[in-house]
C-alpha cells in the first residue's frame, strides 16, 4: 500500500516538472507584470500589499481598489499585480474567491486559473459571476451580542421590503458570499447529469453480489490481507499522516503545470491527426509483419533451448572463469603499452617517409587519420596491411589482357639456377613450353613492326639460341 502511494506521488511529481520544463515559455504565458481587475460584491479585509494567490501558491499582491459600477448597481474593483514569473495564468473560465489567511483580521485574494482555451490579457477584468466573498467569522460572532443583534434586525427589517422585489439578485449573492451553496448546487448538477448510470448502477447491483457470492473465499482472503496491510499502514501512521497533510498544497502548486500540460496536448492535435492519417498503412504493415513474426517463432523456441544448454556450458566454466580472474589481474600492466602501441601505429605523425598514395588511398572525412596533404605517409598499421596487399599484386598481377600467377614450383635441382646459354638437355628438362607455339620464340613476335615477314628468321634465331647452336 505504501509503495503504491510513493509511486502515484513520484509520477505526480515528474508529470509536474515536465509540464513546468514544457510550460515555461514566455512572459505572455503568465510572466510577471500582469494585472487582472477582479469584481467583487464586496472587498471586506482586503489590504494594499496583501497576498494574490493562483491555486494557493502566491503570485502576486493587491494594489488599489476602488467602487464602480457594473449592471446597474456599485461594485468593489480590486487590482491584482502579477510578480512571480510563470504562475499567474487566468482563463476565461477562472474563479476568485477572497480568503481568511489569519484569525486576526488578514485577507487574501485565492484564484482557480481555469481550464478555458481563452486567457484573460493583461489588464482584462473578471466579472462579479465568477469571484465570492467570505462571510467573516468576527462578522458573524458581533451579531450575537447586544446591541449589534437588535441593530441587524431593524437592517433586515427596513431592508426586507427592498429586497423582496429583488429575489434573484439576492440569491446571487448569497450564492457568491458562501461557496458551500455553489458547491452544492455543482454537485446536485452532476448528479442530476448522471441518473440513468446511478440507475443502471442500481439495477447491476444484485450481479455484483451475485459474483461476490460465486467467489466469497477470495473476498474473505482479500479482507484478510486488507487487514494486514491496515496493521501495517497504522504502524507508520506519522508518516502517512504527514505526507497527506502535504499532498493538497503540493495540488494547488501542481494545478497550474497541469493547466500548462492541457495546453501542450491541445499543441499535439495535429500530430496525433496525422497519425491518424496514417493509420491505415500502419495496419497494412503489422498485418503483413504478422507472418514474419509466425516464420521467427521457432527460431525464438530454439534459441530458448540453446540458452538452457548455454547456462548449462557457463556454470561448467565457472573454473576457467576464476582462471581467467587471476590472469587479469596482471592486465593492467600489459594493457597500457599496448594501448600505447596501438595508438602509435594508427598515427599519421608518426609515418616514415612522405607518400602520395596516403592521401589517395586513406579513409574519407571525418576518420582520424584523414589526409589531404601529398606530403602525408602511411601509418603504421597501413604499412602492415599495405606489405600483404602488394605482396599479393605482385604474386597475382592483372590488367586488361589477364589474370597471372606469378608462382614457380621447380623440382629438379637442375631447373632452379639461372643459366644464361642453357645446354640442350637443359632445355628439355627445365622448358614450361605449354604449346609448340611460343609467340618470339618459335613463332614471330606479334608486338613488332614486320613481324609477319620476318617471322621465320626470328624464329629460327630462337631456336638457335635456346638450343645453343
Amino acid at each position: 500500500m505504501i509503495r503504491r502511494v510513493v509511486a502515484a506521488l513520484a509520477v505526480v511529481l515528474l508529470v509536474g516538472a515536465a509540464a513546468l520544463a514544457l510550460g515555461a515559455k514566455s512572459d505572455d504565458d503568465g510572466g510577471g507584470g500582469k494585472t487582472y481587475n477582479l469584481l467583487f460584491d464586496n472587498a471586506f479585509g482586503l489590504t494594499e500589499g496583501g497576498d494574490f494567490k493562483v491555486a494557493g501558491v502566491r503570485a502576486g499582491k493587491t494594489t488599489s481598489f476602488k467602487v464602480v459600477k457594473a449592471g446597474g448597481r456599485p461594485l468593489a474593483a480590486v487590482t491584482a499585480e502579477v510578480t512571480e514569473p510563470g504562475l499567474a495564468d487566468l482563463r476565461k473560465d477562472a474563479r476568485c474567491e477572497i480568503r481568511p489567511q489569519s484569525l486576526i483580521g488578514e485577507y487574501f485574494v485565492d484564484c482557480q486559473p481555469g481550464t478555458s482555451n481563452e486567457r484573460i490579457p493583461d489588464g482584462g477584468r473578471l466579472p462579479v459571476q465568477q469571484t465570492s466573498s467570505t462571510i467573516a467569522i468576527d462578522l458573524v460572532n458581533d451579531i450575537m451580542r447586544r446591541p449589534y443583534r437588535e441593530r441587524l434586525r431593524l437592517i433586515v427589517g427596513e431592508l426586507g421590503a427592498g429586497l423582496a422585489g429583488r429575489p434573484g439578485d439576492l440569491s446571487a449573492v448569497l450564492r457568491r458570499a458562501h461557496p458551500a451553496l455553489r458547491e452544492t448546487s455543482e454537485t446536485l448538477q452532476i448528479l442530476g447529469k448522471q441518473t440513468k448510470t446511478i440507475e443502471k448502477f442500481i439495477g447491476d447491483a444484485h450481479t455484483v453480489i451475485g459474483a461476490l457470492e460465486n467467489r466469497k473465499e477470495d473476498v474473505v482472503r482479500f479482507v484478510r490481507e486488507a487487514g494486514r496491510t491496515a496493521e501495517i499502514s497504522a504502524s507508520r501512521r506519522t508518516d502517512l499522516g504527514e505526507t497527506f497533510h502535504r499532498l493538497p498544497a503540493f495540488l494547488a502548486e501542481l494545478e497550474p503545470y497541469m493547466n500548462r500540460l492541457g495546453d501542450l496536448t491541445q499543441a499535439q492535435t495535429p500530430v496525433l491527426r496525422n497519425l491518424q492519417s496514417a493509420s491505415g498503412e500502419l495496419d497494412t504493415f503489422l498485418t503483413r509483419l504478422r507472418p514474419f513474426a509466425e516464420a521467427g517463432t521457432p527460431a525464438f523456441r530454439a534459441l530458448g533451448d540453446m540458452s538452457v544448454v548455454g547456462r548449462r556450458a557457463v556454470r561448467n566454466t565457472t573454473a576457467e572463469v576464476n582462471e581467467l580472474r587471476r590472469l587479469a589481474k596482471d592486465a593492467p600492466g600489459f594493457a597500457k603499452p599496448l594501448r600505447q602501441f596501438l595508438q602509435t601505429i594508427d598515427d599519421r605523425k608518426r609515418a616514415v617517409e612522405p607518400d602520395a598514395r596516403a592521401r589517395d588511398s586513406g579513409p574519407p572525412a571525418g576518420d582520424k587519420t584523414h589526409t589531404t596533404s601529398k606530403r602525408d605517409g602511411f601509418t603504421g598499421m597501413e604499412a602492415l596491411w599495405n606489405f600483404f596487399f602488394w605482396q599479393t599484386l605482385s604474386t597475382n598481377p592483372l590488367d586488361d589482357l589477364g589474370h597471372v600467377l606469378r608462382l614457380s614450383i621447380v623440382v629438379n635441382p637442375v631447373c632452379g639456377s639461372y643459366q644464361v646459354k642453357p645446354s640442350p638437355q637443359v632445355i628439355a628438362q627445365c622448358n614450361q613450353f605449354l604449346g609448340p607455339a611460343q609467340p618470339g620464340v618459335t613463332t614471330s613476335d606479334p608486338t613488332r613492326s614486320g613481324a609477319t615477314s620476318a617471322g621465320t628468321s626470328d624464329t629460327n634465331a630462337a631456336l638457335d639460341y635456346l638450343l645453343g647452336q
